[in-house]
């Protein structure tokens, strides 16, 4: 964490210097906002975080609750979302708090008495190693906390508005905050009452049952839902052993997918209530809690389950459905005009909880659009931009449906359907790349380059999220990840992996770090007069060399940026390998070198030749706007 280049920091470090809208902002919500999101979902407070790095963009979150979530729904944190709560700062107090899963458990009929249940088999959670960081579970509401921290300490010190909710809205073809949204005062003074918003752009974050989708006339299209559980968060006594363990638990009574869940003690059932009847019309969801109690208790015979305290309950039936898309063009419009209003999370994508996709994939809707609202107000990137939204998160929408109705389908089997008795644990196996988060790869397009050079860094694969991988920081010998320097800013990333040569040796490094420090063409140079060199771009070198091999004083200027008020040098951003886990073997990088473009959001969006800066210079041309930024 740096925090010193603004001047001597005593207080909470986390806590930003106020800047910009962040300066006497009102606390009661005003008439015109750059960006009005709606909703204060995982979705939503993400997009909230990322906007409010951008001191100079006027970004309000509604809720129509009157306070803070207290129990979330969602509840399973997969290991790509952990990483992102480290570009965002608080991925180690989270992992304090959560349980870790490491090992899940698959109970079964026992073959020599079958209305008993025995431990069939137990499986890693993460056999293959596919991040270093944990997968987790820990409650929504407080995923939710720790983002709305992340936005309070912000340049621009946003806070949700909570108590209004939202009615309608209307989208003119013209004018400078051209989508008007009506919103109904649901706490407070003015209970009761309507009011106005006037916005530049709307993201609607609300919901299964999005209203802001219903205005853009968006449509839900998928199956129907016909099987359905009952979940419960509970305090208990029981003799079942794996009760801390993740469980998938089947019987002749039924399925039981067992969640144990932070702070030790409580842990989460989701409890098969069966086939829904097509006449049930809803009453599966009046299920009581009594019932939900005494089928667990069938399903883990001869184990018994006595419940104390029931912290929260649900009845839920499974259905996968999608949106036709994620903004308000239609028709001729799609590419050629902007995107005014957009939805995401469960407002596009609705399926099983069981799986732990949820909340997980709507932080990366949110986190896709948050720094593309951003770039575009701010004046960095044309409108285009944001038509990348829809098209690359559809997509993923897609894809986590389709393996969810796999995977729901088969958690709802009985015993005596599978095919191979090891095939729920072999299908979890083989598959936990995708849950995980890391089989997310986006198509190439206006920010994804081609994959003309990827054998020169084969495992960062473009379009994929980039897999941190253990360097030495040279300035103070640190052993560190290099994915964990990357922080939710809005910059993008250049990895510079240099040749074999020397720091400051002639050599192609030393070329490009030229040609990045003063090219017309160079992304470096398009940055504003009157910013740090590197508020848009973030350029770092990794040396083959050992650390102690490099000399500072020889490193180009490019890798060490004045930085503050003072000028100060950033010695953050030159990196050595390490001997013990050398870079570029494990990510495949080729010897002589290469570049590694990185999207704000952590996805790789182009590799390229240390000599390519022609193509370095054409990859970024569509993507800086011509327009004067809104930063100077």
């Amino acid at each position: 964490m740096q925090f010193h280049h603004h001047g001597y920091v005593s207080e909470e470090p986390r806590l930003k210097p106020v800047a910009g809208v962040g300066i006497d902002r009102p606390e009661v919500l005003p008439d015109e906002v750059d960006v009005l999101i709606v909703g204060t979902g995982p979705a939503g407070m993400i997009a909230a975080a990322q906007l409010s790095q951008f001191p100079n963009i006027t970004t309000r979150i509604v809720e129509r609750r009157s306070g803070r979530l207290v129990i979330g729904q969602a509840d399973g944190i997969q290991a790509r979302s952990v990483e992102t709560f480290q570009a965002f700062g608080f991925a180690e107090r989270i992992i304090a708090e959560a349980y870790r899963i490491t090992e899940m458990a698959f109970w079964k009929p026992d073959p020599a008495d079958p209305s008993r249940i025995v431990r069939a088999a137990v499986t890693q959670d993460d056999p293959t190693g596919v991040s270093e960081f944990p997968h987790l579970i820990v409650n929504q509401a407080r995923v939710l906390d720790y983002f709305a921290e992340v936005a309070a300490h912000s340049p621009t010190r946003l806070t949700p508005d909570y108590g209004y909710e939202f009615v309608g809205l209307e989208i003119a073809d013209e004018g400078e905050y051209p989508v008007t949204v009506t919103l109904h005062h649901t706490a407070g003074e003015h209970e009761g009452e309507h009011r106005t918003v006037r916005a530049k752009y709307v993201m609607g974050a609300d919901g299964a049952r999005s209203r802001v989708r219903e205005a853009i006339g968006c449509h839900m299209v998928g199956d129907k839902a016909n099987h359905a559980w009952g979940v419960m968060d509970v305090l208990a006594v029981t003799d079942f052993p794996d009760i801390r363990t993740k469980c998938s638990i089947q019987s002749e009574a039924g399925n039981i997918l067992l969640i144990p869940r932070e702070g030790g003690f409580l842990f989460r059932m989701y409890v098969d209530l069966g086939v829904v009847p097509e006449d049930d019309y809803g009453a599966v969801r009046e299920t009581p809690i009594e019932e939900i109690i005494r089928r667990a208790n069938a399903i883990i015979h001869p184990y018994t389950l006595e419940v104390k305290n029931v912290a929260w309950h649900s009845v839920y039936e499974v259905g996968h459905r999608l949106t036709d898309r994620f903004d308000d063009l239609v028709g001729d419009a799609v590419g050629s005009a902007t995107p005014r209003v957009f939805i995401a999370g469960d407002a596009c994508h609705t399926h099983s909880a069981k799986a732990g996709q949820g909340m997980n994939v709507s932080m990366q809707d949110g986190w896709n659009l948050g720094w593309k609202l951003g770039h575009v107000l701010e004046g960095r990137s044309p409108e285009s931009l944001l038509s990348t939204y829809s098209a690359e998160r559809q997509v993923v929408a897609k894809n986590l449906i389709d393996f969810d109705r796999e995977w729901s389908t088969m958690m709802a089997k009985k015993p005596e359907e599978f095919a191979n008795p090891s095939e729920l644990e072999d299908f979890y196996v083989n598959t936990a790349e995708f849950p995980a988060g890391f089989m997310t790869q986006y198509a190439p397009s206006l920010i994804v380059g081609e994959a003309d050079h990827q054998d020169l860094a084969t495992g960062f694969p473009i379009g994929k999220r980039f897999k941190s991988a253990p360097v030495v920081r040279v300035g103070d010998a640190n052993p560190i990840h290099l994915g964990h320097h990357a922080t939710a800013d809005g910059r993008w990333r250049i990895y510079v992996f240099a040749d074999q040569a020397g720091a400051g040796e002639a050599s192609v490094t030393t070329d490009l770090a030229e040609w990045l420090a003063t090219a017309p063409g160079s992304p470096v140079t398009a940055t504003p007069a009157g910013l740090d060199r590197d508020a848009w771009f973030d350029v770092k070198v990794i040396y083959q060399q050992p650390h102690s091999n490099v000399d500072l004083g020889a490193v180009p200027d490019v890798f060490l940026p004045k930085v503050g008020p003072f000028q100060l040098t950033d010695y953050e951003k030159v990196y050595a390998t390490d001997p013990a886990a050398d870079i570029f073997d494990q990510r495949g990088i080729d010897r002589a070198g290469a570049v590694v473009v990185v999207r704000p959001d952590g996805y790789v969006a182009n590799v390229l030749p240390l000599t390519a800066t022609d193509e370095l210079a054409a990859f970024f041309r569509p993507i800086l706007s011509t327009k004067a930024p809104a930063t100077v």
